[in-house]
């Protein structure tokens, strides 16, 4: 028996969030952080790729970038759906993600693979908890988005593998890790407090729930100790 072609109607509750002017500017803001932040990702994997030190090491950090940027046509697709302009839509997050970029530039291979692994993760923990309280279609596709495409364990190999050949390189990873930590929240908390529409959406309103200060604390303390779970799998102390 045939199976039957999936369901696309429209989610009708997704599309009364979406009469709320507010939501749906709130909704384009985070399309755009998001897609900035793969096109950002893809640049930077790409121009690490070149302190590989093998030509296994090379194909499996351009296949990240490859990943990376793999996202960009869905997320761009999304926002011309909602009446957006994709590139207005990332422009005012250049600024910030650019600036995290430059001050968490890694100085060799190893960094760079920790940064892919836990700068990333970082990012991704804190758009997964924003998409928590978007309609479905449009979490749905965030989550799909930021999913590992299965290249996590190729770092974690890597890692482990030459802390276990040279000791002294797991404190000064460990130390590079925690200064991720410390860029990425604060380029967190700027990107939601810089943007309105973001700020009300975290706030919530009559119509849907939000959080109050004592939640976003959670929040954040749910992102800090999946960063530490990284850095565990990575055999570094976060």
């Amino acid at each position: 028996m045939a199976s039957s072609p999936p369901d696309d109607t429209p989610d009708p509750a997704s599309n009364l969030a979406f009469q709320d002017p507010e939501y749906r500017e709130a909704v384009v803001d985070l399309l755009g952080a998001i897609a900035y932040g793969e096109i950002s990702a893809f640049e930077r994997l790409a121009e690490d790729s070149k302190l590989a030190p093998t030509l296994e090491d090379k194909v499996a950090i351009a296949s990240m970038a490859a990943a990376e940027f793999g996202h960009v046509a869905r997320l761009n697709a999304r926002l011309a759906e909602l009446g957006a302009d994709p590139f207005a839509a990332m422009a005012p997050f250049v600024t910030a993600i650019d600036r995290f970029h430059e001050y968490t530039a890694p100085t060799d291979w190893y960094e760079g693979l920790i940064k892919a692994y836990v700068g990333d993760g970082l990012a991704n923990d804190f758009y997964r908890e924003i998409a928590a309280y978007l309609d479905t279609e449009t979490r749905d596709l965030i989550v799909a988005s930021l999913e590992d495409s299965g290249h996590a364990a190729f770092v974690v190999d890597r890692v482990r593998a030459a802390i276990a050949a040279d000791p002294r390189l797991g404190g000064r990873l460990a130390l590079w890790g925690r200064r991720l930590m410390g860029e990425a929240l604060t380029q967190a908390q700027r990107v939601a407090a810089d943007r309105d529409a973001l700020s009300a959406l975290l706030a919530g309103g009559v119509d849907r729930p939000g959080l109050d200060l004592a939640a976003i604390g959670r929040m954040f303390t749910r992102i800090t100790e999946r960063h530490a779970e990284r850095m565990a799998e990575l055999g570094l102390a976060s």
